[in-house]
């Protein structure tokens, strides 16, 4: 079993996986929750394979969040659920964004975890772990086709959107990366669709 990594520098993952350093399955780690060695509580996501801790979050990240899903919830998008910090599943890793947007209602997931058809939108909040997110997190939603994957840049006090997956890419990547600075509204995109926006305002300290 691989060992579990406490919030990596962002080429920890590439150097384990040069070393040959052996990898979870997602069955494995489902395995491991039910035998109740990872309990649900656990700030653990499976990332390429790897076990990482997620960082601690500070007041500032909590605030940022909690702003977040309000602003989210309030829109009211139909067909559409807000997740926040709930696992979305993938083939090699089953992370935890601070929020989601996936097709479908309250009960649509009562079974299994949204993949990545299910998946319009993901969201990390990031302060200790933008490069994280910047590198290791948008390779990742990038791989899978997640059309659209928002980083909540507060270090620098702006949105950051990036759009146009390429899983084909080495390493996989998105195309278009667009900032949104105090004063813009950031759209929110789905099936291709701009349906709703945020000031950035609401959403960044």
């Amino acid at each position: 079993m691989p060992p579990l990594i406490v919030f990596p520098s962002p080429d920890l993952l590439d150097r384990l996986a040069a070393l040959g350093t052996p990898r979870l399955t997602v069955a494995e780690y489902h395995a491991m929750h039910d035998a109740g060695l990872l309990m649900e509580g656990d700030r653990v996501e499976l990332l390429d394979g790897y076990l990482v801790e997620k960082p601690r979050r500070n007041p500032l990240h909590d605030g940022a969040l909690q702003r977040l899903t309000k602003r989210l919830i309030r829109l009211g998008l139909v067909g559409w659920e807000v997740r926040i910090q709930s696992a979305v599943s993938f083939q090699e890793s089953e992370p935890k964004p601070d929020a989601a947007l996936v097709r479908g209602d309250d009960t649509t997931f009562q079974a299994r975890h949204p993949g990545p058809a299910d998946t319009g939108i993901v969201i990390e909040v990031s302060d200790s772990s933008l490069l994280f997110d910047r590198r290791v997190k948008g390779r990742m939603y990038a791989k899978v086709g997640i059309p659209t994957y928002w980083i909540n840049n507060l270090v620098d006090g702006h949105i950051e959107v990036s759009t146009a997956p390429d899983p084909a890419a080495s390493p996989p990547s998105y195309g278009t990366q667009t900032d949104y600075l105090p004063g813009h509204d950031v759209p929110i995109v789905l099936d291709g669709v701009a349906v709703a926006s945020i000031p950035v305002a609401d959403l960044s300290p």
